[in-house]
């Protein structure tokens, strides 16, 4: 303690930047879940409609 000067702030430095990096990893963290998670709902209401749409195929053909 005695080595460093009275304005030395290094720690408090460096604690800032771990804080920053911790938050831009939570951020992509979050974005990437986000990303995932839209394409999961745009691939499950993809198969939705061909399933609606397959099911009014069969109700047509048995019909005609």
């Amino acid at each position: 303690m005695a080595d460093r000067s009275w304005g030395d702030d290094s720690e408090y430095r460096e604690a800032v930047q771990q804080a920053d990096r911790a938050t831009r990893f939570g951020w992509t963290a979050i974005a990437g879940t986000t990303g995932v998670l839209g394409c999961v709902l745009i691939a499950m209401a993809v198969v939705c409609v061909v399933a609606v749409v397959a099911c009014l195929y069969v109700v047509a053909t048995m019909n005609s």
